[in-house]
């Protein structure tokens, strides 16, 4: 449904050049988890602390994978695909918790968040193979069972019910960035000062460089992935960007990204890239996918209402729009 941009990789690259001078170092792995690249890096005073701490967010995040994957047939998630239209499914207190912040988040986006996106039908293709737009009946039957409304929640039972048969929920907006957030909490409940999780894109930060210098994020221009528009300094914080400008189709001279409104079935137009600054890494997922269907205009003036979220956009034109808070440094 969407695509994550590796800004990550600019802050990995500035730690780095710090740690060589400071008593603790940097100690990074790269890995393949959630069908994603993952790069944990993590402050230690020593080679077998930092991959003792690496290997644990390691674990935490394969757990995670484990409870909300649709791939999986063991999960709890394809327990209650199953179960569509036919009966409840009672799940652990922690995948019921997000799956319950999930619909608060759809609420507050007017549905343009919705992880009952998973039961759209894929009509659109960005392979290069669509010759003509799908019809507008199409269109309108590609969505006919998505609606987070029709997700039931009971608290006392702790079960899901998806109203609809074939109906389905998928975590692909919000699952990397609660990994990340539940991989930070665990690292730094074991007492590690700093570290990075990027989970292809979905940035989550704690601590500083070992210099004391607060992290810096870069903000890359969509269409030049070498060049950087500004630098932002980041604590505690999570960054997550959204990017579509590699797959799209163009009818009629409209461009249409492969990021899909869950509610109309039509994809999204008018942004290139739209990056999240908060302290939660699973609210920043959630939201920079909403920003990207809300359009630029809805968009910021939603997170305008947020206290304690920022956003940068790129739009069509590749121009910058930011928040109200945004404080850029710019680059020559």
């Amino acid at each position: 449904m969407l695509s994550k941009s590796n800004i990550g990789y600019w802050v990995i690259l500035l730690s780095f050049t710090s740690s060589i001078c400071f008593s603790q170092q940097i100690f990074q792995k790269t890995i393949k988890l959630m069908g994603s690249r993952f790069d944990i890096s993590v402050f230690a005073e020593h080679q077998d602390a930092g991959d003792q701490y690496i290997n644990l967010a390691i674990n935490e995040i394969s757990r995670i994978e484990k409870l909300i994957s649709s791939w999986d047939a063991n999960s709890q998630t394809s327990e209650i695909i199953r179960n569509a239209g036919i009966k409840p499914v009672v799940v652990d207190n922690e995948l019921f918790q997000l799956i319950k912040r999930a619909i608060k988040i759809s609420e507050l986006t007017d549905g343009a968040f919705d992880i009952s996106y998973a039961s759209m039908d894929k009509i659109w293709k960005f392979d290069g193979s669509m010759t003509e737009m799908p019809s507008a009946e199409a269109i309108k039957n590609s969505v006919a069972k998505v609606g987070y409304k029709n997700i039931v929640l009971n608290e006392t039972e702790h079960s899901v019910f998806l109203k609809l048969q074939g109906m389905k929920i998928g975590f692909g907006a919000i699952g990397k960035g609660y990994a990340a957030y539940k991989a930070k909490a665990l690292l730094q409940e074991k007492g590690v000062k700093a570290g990075i999780i990027n989970a292809s894109g979905d940035l989550n930060t704690w601590g500083t460089q070992p210099d004391g210098k607060d992290w810096l994020v870069a903000i890359v221009n969509p269409l030049n992935k070498e060049k950087v528009f500004s630098w932002l300094p980041v604590k505690n914080s999570a960054v997550v960007t959204s990017g579509n400008y590699e797959k799209y189709v163009k009818f009629n001279d409209v461009l249409y990204t492969h990021i899909i409104d869950p509610r109309t079935g039509y994809p999204s137009t008018g942004i290139l890239s739209a990056t999240i600054f908060t302290a939660n890494a699973e609210l920043a997922d959630a939201l920079a996918t909403s920003v990207f269907v809300m359009g630029v205009e809805v968009g910021l003036d939603f997170i305008n209402q947020l206290k304690g979220v920022e956003c940068i956009i790129i739009d069509k034109d590749n121009k910058m729009r930011t928040s109200k808070n945004i404080n850029l440094k710019q680059t020559n």
